[in-house]
């Protein structure tokens, strides 16, 4: 999601979930097993870890990480707005969201500006009722140098790159928070999750916005978990590595991705883009109450590597 005006009707469909069935179990102090109603497997139910029933928006959430956001959430029992800034990416992943059985609510608006969030924010509430969850997921780069260095032919980054980066990888974060803070801390509950990216611990030569930017989320994330923090809003990020899209890419260039991670990360292979909304579905459940003002790392171990 980067600049532009585009709008669109949400697309709204009612919950048609089916229940999880309680297997008996033949001691009653154990936990209780319960069964997945699609996939016929036992697994365990742990209450803090519920989110059935939960409200999230993933700002964000056409494609890519943020799309595997949504699903997860999805899966997880959540009702989920997406937002992003064109309608074709956020249609489909509502859709898929609807075919998990949940809610969904597909949005568009300019995450870096604050009267598309508003406008977002105003629709969630009236399809929704309320939000538990907010999700910023939005994101670029350019790989530049600040100034065109000597015996190099690649230019210098403008003023108007730095400030597009800055914008669509920090100035959204505070936008959606924005947007959304008096609702959450007039409710005196929720959680708020920003999507940073491992290079918020570390610089790297060519990538002094992104990197800035990203580091910055870290940051924001961390001040405004003090200051919600006596209203009963937890905010916390998570920091993913390399997540290449399958769907945005050629099926060549995805394996060689994921055959570049095979040296380079120590966990031997690319993220899958689920695996950033497993931890997200983490920081939002009860399970994460005492858990704000951290940023999380999902990227295979790059970010623990000497440089």
């Amino acid at each position: 999601m980067g600049a532009g005006e585009d709008s669109q009707a949400p697309c709204w469909l009612p919950l048609s979930a089916t229940p999880l069935e309680v297997l008996p179990s033949p001691r009653p102090q154990t936990i209780p097993r319960i069964r997945h109603p699609r996939r016929g497997k036992q697994i365990m139910s742990i209450p803090e870890f519920d989110i059935t029933g939960q409200k999230v928006l993933v700002v964000g959430g056409g494609r890519g990480i943020g799309k595997g956001i949504a699903l997860a959430f999805a899966e997880a029992g959540a009702d989920v707005a997406v937002s992003a800034l064109t309608a074709t990416g956020v249609t489909k992943v509502a859709e898929a969201v609807r075919a998990l059985g949940r809610n969904a609510l597909a949005l568009t608006g300019d995450a870096t500006k604050a009267a598309d969030m508003e406008r977002v924010a105003q629709q969630v509430l009236e399809r929704f009722g309320h939000l538990d969850t907010l999700v910023t997921c939005v994101g670029d780069s350019i790989r530049k140098p600040v100034v065109q260095l000597p015996g190099t032919t690649t230019p210098g980054m403008t003023e108007e790159e730095w400030h597009f980066i800055v914008d669509i990888n920090l100035t959204e974060a505070f936008q959606g928070c924005r947007a959304f803070g008096p609702h959450l801390l007039a409710r005196r509950q929720g959680s708020v999750i920003n999507i940073s990216g491992w290079a918020s611990f570390r610089g790297r030569a060519g990538s002094a916005a992104y990197d800035a930017s990203k580091a910055g989320v870290m940051r924001f994330t961390e001040s405004l978990a003090q200051e919600w923090a006596p209203f009963g809003v937890r905010v916390n990020a998570v920091a993913p590595g390399s997540f290449p899209d399958p769907e945005q890419m050629s099926a060549e260039a995805y394996q060689q991705r994921d055959a570049t991670a095979a040296t380079s990360v120590p966990l031997g292979r690319v993220g899958r883009l689920k695996e950033v909304g497993y931890v997200a579905v983490f920081l939002a459940s009860p399970a994460a109450a005492y858990v704000t003002g951290q940023t999380w790392a999902v990227d295979g171990g790059v970010s623990i590597k000497s440089a």
